[in-house]
């Protein structure tokens, strides 16, 4: 490959990463937690902390629906919990748009699906960055910028990939040790990039692509004809005839049977979707998730008088468009492989965000100035930036457990200050690290971000050891594994503080990340 064709590359492998770069450490970390999104909810609601309307059946739920919203019986869902110590609630279409309610909040339904849960929010800031419909479609974008990123820092390393692969060469070079950890891995984690720059903006810019679509070369015609390929509830005429429905037990039981039947091993109901909810055709519609299959979540649509199997998407019974739209969701969030898949993709996950943060790292390192006191401007805002939100989001991140936890025993909704704290926590590292010499906020934005993730994790620990002791139940585990994590995480950014302070004590004194004095150059 020619020189310049390389320069190419390396100039659109460059700015790529630095445009998509700060959002995407943002989207790896939250990420890398999203994946545990069920232990966090468990966390937050631990099982002997029971919220409210937690132990009302999901039959109560519906009739309590169907008595204050009786027009919402054509079309409604119910969101199974997640676990004895969370609610069911009711989803339904109304004049004014969606509504959600648990069997308590019928009378005043909220806008929100879960406004107050902590793992929500955290995927939301993985998702959107937790900014509504302009956050997709902004990451939807930014998803296009990583897979450029990809492709153009594969092309200029791939002459040196064999040679240098496993090079790790561990000196006083730093530059060049930032790059060889930089490039192993990307490299080594490269498949799992490519499917979640493809699969991330599939999801983010999908509407609009099909908004596009279907006016330029559809003649109008393709939601309607993406609607009749993904549709998985039979379509019913109304029977006009009164019937007895059966229980949502009886269903469920019904659903996993059929699919079991069907090739899959397991299969755990978390929806229910009903039409014409007390009409002898009404239709009762059961998704699942089943573990060890790329098509992880599956429905089966039955009669809900007489629990006759009207469909069947799981297992070997998935459609050509089923699979593949299912695969899609498996491989970004890695619901296929229970736990040990899980754990690759944290891995992965935080392997990411190192990825973007020791990319902008070398982008610093390469403009420095060895011999000149004074540093370019450019590397001293880029610096500034590069700890401000990549720092203050693990800080932000923190903060949010931090705020959570108060509200919830403070018994106040969760959901406001969780996104005060994040927020003004991640502003707040980013005015400190603008008024603050680089090397000394890098420092202390560590030790606060060690000190809070691993404080907090002990304190839940403690407040909880007595619960835990006089009422043990399984889901225990999830709520210490959330703890064990933070602390974790919390040892990795003191030993990144201490790195940082190593560095600014003895690294080159014409640094950035110094802390001494800069030397001027000989004559």
């Amino acid at each position: 490959m020619k020189a310049a064709t390389i320069r190419t590359f390396q100039t659109v492998h460059t700015w790529t990463g630095l445009l998509a770069g700060f959002a995407l450490f943002v989207a790896f970390y939250a990420g890398a937690l999203t994946v545990f999104h069920d232990d966090i909810a468990a966390w937050q609601n631990p099982p002997w902390r029971v919220a409210t309307d937690s132990g009302v059946s999901m039959d109560a739920l519906i009739e309590r629906l169907l008595a204050r919203h009786p027009g919402a019986r054509d079309d409604f869902g119910v969101v199974l919990p997640r676990d004895s110590s969370h609610a069911a609630y009711a989803y339904w279409q109304d004049k004014d748009g969606a509504r959600f309610a648990t069997a308590s909040q019928m009378e005043a339904p909220r806008t929100d699906a879960s406004e107050n849960e902590l793992a929500d929010f955290i995927y939301a800031l993985h998702d959107s960055l937790g900014l509504p419909v302009i956050g997709l479609y902004l990451m939807g974008i930014v998803s296009v910028l990583y897979g450029l990123a990809l492709v153009s820092g594969i092309l200029i390393h791939l002459p040196q990939l064999a040679k240098d692969f496993f090079a790790m060469r561990v000196g006083r070079n730093l530059k060049r040790l930032w790059q060889d950890a930089h490039n192993a891995i990307g490299v080594i984690s490269l498949p799992f990039h490519v499917i979640f720059a493809v699969t991330g903006a599939l999801f983010c810019l999908f509407t609009i692509t099909l908004a596009a679509l279907n006016t330029v070369a559809f003649d109008g015609k393709l939601f309607e004809a993406f609607a009749r390929a993904t549709e998985t509830t039979p379509a019913i005429t109304l029977s006009g005839t009164p019937a007895t429905m059966l229980t949502t037990d009886a269903l469920m039981e019904l659903a996993r049977a059929e699919a079991l039947k069907n090739g899959v091993r397991t299969f755990e109901p978390d929806y229910m979707h009903f039409v014409h909810y007390g009409d002898r055709n009404a239709v009762a519609e059961v998704r699942g998730l089943s573990q060890h299959t790329l098509g992880s979540y599956g429905t089966v649509a039955m009669s809900a008088h007489d629990g006759t199997v009207l469909a069947t998407y799981v297992g070997d019974r998935y459609s050509l468009n089923g699979i593949s739209y299912a695969s899609l969701f498996g491989l970004h969030f890695g619901s296929f492989g229970g736990r040990t898949v899980q754990w690759l993709y944290f891995m992965l996950g935080l392997a990411g965000a190192f990825l973007f943060y020791s990319g902008n790292l070398l982008w610093i390192e390469s403009r420095r100035k060895r011999r000149h006191v004074d540093q370019p401007r450019k590397t001293r805002i880029m610096a500034r930036a590069t700890i401000g939100v990549c720092i203050g989001t693990c800080l932000a991140i923190t903060g949010a457990f931090v705020a959570t936890w108060i509200a919830v025993r403070m018994d106040v909704d969760a959901g406001l200050p969780q996104r005060v704290a994040c927020y003004g926590l991640f502003l707040g590292a980013c005015a400190y690290a603008c008024l603050r010499p680089v090397a000394k906020a890098t420092i202390e934005l560590l030790g606060i971000t060690a000190v809070a993730t691993v404080a907090m994790a002990l304190i839940d620990l403690a407040t909880n050891m007595g619960a835990m002791a006089s009422s043990w139940s399984p889901l225990a585990w999830r709520v210490i594994g959330v703890d064990l994590t933070g602390i974790a995480l919390g040892i990795v950014f003191a030993l990144f503080a201490r790195a940082a302070a190593r560095r600014a004590r003895d690294g080159d004194a014409n640094s950035v990340w110094s802390s001494r004095a800069p030397t001027p150059s000989a004559p």
